[in-house]
């Protein structure tokens, strides 16, 4: 598949449904260089994937602390099951998303904010016919919630919660997955902590 062709059918998904529970506030709403951390990440990841979907059900401190008041340009998908964790919001995410035509989407969480449109990039160049999946790896680990998934996995995704799974490991365990060792592991950071968003900005 060429980059371009997989690169115009290419969603965006941004997990949300956490309840930033070691950060002890809504990591979503956290200011980053100006605007709420899920604002940021939405605006960059729009700038290669639409639509660009955020899920987070009603109960989510996202949803409560951000729906309606001018937060991120994108739509909110609340039909995530409480309790079935991001791989729960996967699912419905790639459904939602297919729904509106892609055969792809970009999937990261909320408390990315080095992300880049390089990783898009990155991760797309990775797809071939034969890949339900392409991930970002760097040294330590796998990084399910920086990849690119097929949209018409999000059947198969939803039989696994369905019979009580909950990591997204197990996805790339049920499905067709590539990975890539991506150029600035740096994009990959995730901030779940407070002492994350401090060492992030000494």
């Amino acid at each position: 598949m060429a980059q371009q062709d997989a690169e115009q059918r290419v969603a965006g998904i941004v997990l949300a449904g956490g309840r930033s529970r070691r950060m002890g506030r809504d990591k979503a709403a956290l200011e980053w260089e100006g605007e709420p951390m899920l604002a940021r990440v939405v605006r960059v990841v729009g700038e290669r994937c639409q639509p660009v979907l955020v899920v987070a059900n009603e109960e989510s401190a996202a949803y409560r602390s951000m729906f309606g008041t001018g937060g991120p340009e994108a739509q909110w998908v609340t039909d995530e099951a409480p309790g079935t964790g991001p791989l729960g919001g996967l699912a419905v995410g790639l459904a939602r998303a297919a729904e509106a035509g892609a055969e792809w989407a970009f999937v990261c969480a909320t408390d990315m904010p080095l992300i880049s449109v390089d990783l898009v990039d990155e991760l797309m160049r990775g797809v071939t016919p034969s890949n339900q999946v392409v991930i970002a790896t760097d040294a330590q680990r796998d990084h399910p919630m920086a990849g690119v998934y097929r949209t018409d996995v999000a059947g198969t995704l939803g039989r696994l919660t369905d019979g009580g799974e909950r990591r997204m490991l197990a996805a790339l365990d049920l499905l067709t997955t590539h990975r890539v060792a991506v150029s600035n592991p740096e994009w990959l950071t995730n901030v779940n902590a407070p002492e994350d968003l401090h060492r992030l900005h000494v």
